[in-house]
């Protein structure tokens, strides 16, 4: 007897979720299998779109009464490295739990799972409070959290994922759970960063700070200036106190909104980020940065709400490629080859060569922390490629963000951080032996048969 292909065995998924499920061929499918990143393609034998846990549940269990697996995804910035792999899956898009409620006396949060991080950071600023939010405001506040999350206050704060409170979500069974430290705490360790599937999260909780205002911008030069820009802010970096948190890029800027007309079409050195503290201890922070004589700053006291947009992140479905790694200290060397590698002469076609500034609270280990409580290095290098029109530039942005990377590679931890990856990585190079055996161990627990799939492997 003949297998049926996974479509037809779907077709068992097309009344839940209200209607709400596409399968190969229904005019809606195409647009519902794409994911924010548009560099990904791939055909999922289903898109199922729940609302509530309940609907998860019946999706999870009609996909494993197919011989399907599942991978849930909100917004679709991680989506990459399931590329090839979701042909005998459905695809359970989240963006339907838009829940969104905070508290301000208690300084929490409650975010459903289809919720983004522009909504929130609003929210919280309408309360006089501020999260631990990334760069871009349509990235998905679950993804994001569980994956660690490295925001403007990092250095101060640490990780986003260890800020959660409580994670509820739908296990492989259907059993919707709610994971706290007191109330399935093993569960709760492993959804904080470890980057294992163990179900469908559906909401999360997590603490605010108060907040209201902060001293942030940017600073740029042309990137015929990189060569004194560098060295200089590394070893500012070097005494920077951990109210500072701060990003170094080598720029291909494009010329549309909402960049400022003076930059639109450059290449660029640019250094921004943020200050917590008054004005006069934000200007003595700055000032040996100042002193390099940026021909452009923005840098002034704003709403903390809008840091979402600060590091001007593309919004919208775009293209996008992107590698990192974690590294221990940029010598003069490491200098050298960045600047062999991506610098004025080097011919890189990438959008942006990234140095984020860590250490301080993100280096050490919370004792409260989940799986992911610190990161093993002082600074990110992170290359990204935007909108390759055909398949040569990508290769090229590829081939550039490679040639980024193996400059620093000498001075590299040995260590990953997942969720600026967009190729599968082998989970072992992201935690150590124990964290990872205990990790693994919580999956074959959560999910014995299999159903969820994994973007990196690793986790068995």
């Amino acid at each position: 007897m003949t297998r049926q292909s996974a479509p037809a065995r779907a077709e068992g998924l097309r009344g839940l979720c209200g209607g709400s499920v596409q399968l190969p061929g229904d005019p809606a499918y195409d647009m519902a299998r794409s994911p924010w990143n548009l560099q990904m393609r791939d055909y999922p034998a289903a898109v199922a779109y729940p609302a509530f846990p309940d609907e998860v549940a019946e999706v999870l269990r009609a996909a494993a009464d197919a011989g399907l697996q599942v991978a849930a995804q909100g917004t679709g910035h991680g989506a990459p490295p399931l590329e090839g792999r979701l042909g005998n899956a459905v695809l359970l898009r989240t963006s339907a739990m838009t829940e969104l409620e905070v508290d301000a006396d208690r300084r929490t949060v409650r975010a459903g799972a289809g919720v983004l991080w522009g909504d929130l950071a609003d929210a919280a600023g309408h309360a006089g409070l501020a999260a631990r939010h990334p760069s871009s405001p349509d990235v998905g506040v679950v993804g994001y959290t569980l994956g660690g999350g490295i925001g403007w206050y990092a250095r101060r704060l640490g990780l986003q994922c260890n800020a959660v409170t409580a994670v509820e979500l739908v296990l492989a069974d259907g059993t919707l759970v709610r994971a706290t430290a007191e109330t399935e705490p093993d569960l709760f360790w492993a959804l904080r960063g470890g980057a294992a599937p163990l179900g469908v999260v559906t909401a999360l909780e997590f603490e605010l700070f108060p907040l209201e205002t902060v001293v942030a911008g940017a600073l740029a030069w042309d990137w015929t200036a990189v060569e004194r820009v560098l060295p200089a802010w590394v070893a500012w970096c070097a005494d920077a106190p951990e109210a500072a948190t701060t990003a170094f890029r080598l720029v291909d800027v494009p010329a549309v909104d909402p960049i400022p007309a003076e930059l639109r079409g450059r290449q660029i050195a640019m250094i921004d980020g943020a200050v917590l503290g008054d004005d006069a201890f934000a200007a003595e922070v700055l000032a040996p940065l100042r002193a390099l004589r940026p021909e452009f700053d923005t840098v002034e006291r704003v709403p903390a709400a809008s840091l979402v947009r600060l590091h001007l992140d593309p919004e919208g479905p775009t293209p996008a490629y992107a590698s990192s790694t974690l590294v221990a200290g940029l010598p003069d060397a490491a200098i050298a080859g960045v600047l062999a590698a991506v610098g004025p002469g080097s011919g890189t076609r990438l959008a942006a060569a990234e140095l984020r500034q860590l250490g301080g609270a993100l280096a050490r280990p919370d004792p409260d922390g989940g799986a992911l409580s610190f990161l093993d290095g002082q600074f990110l290098a992170l290359g990204l490629g935007l909108g390759g029109g055909n398949d040569e530039d990508w290769e090229r942005q590829r081939a550039d963000a490679a040639r980024f990377l193996s400059a620093v590679e000498p001075w590299a931890t040995g260590r990953q951080y997942l969720p600026m990856l967009d190729d599968s990585t082998d989970t072992r190079k992201v935690f150590p032996p124990g964290v990872h055996a205990r990790l693994s161990a919580i999956r074959r627990a959560a999910d014995p048969g299999d159903l969820f799939l994994a973007p990196h492997p690793g986790h068995t």
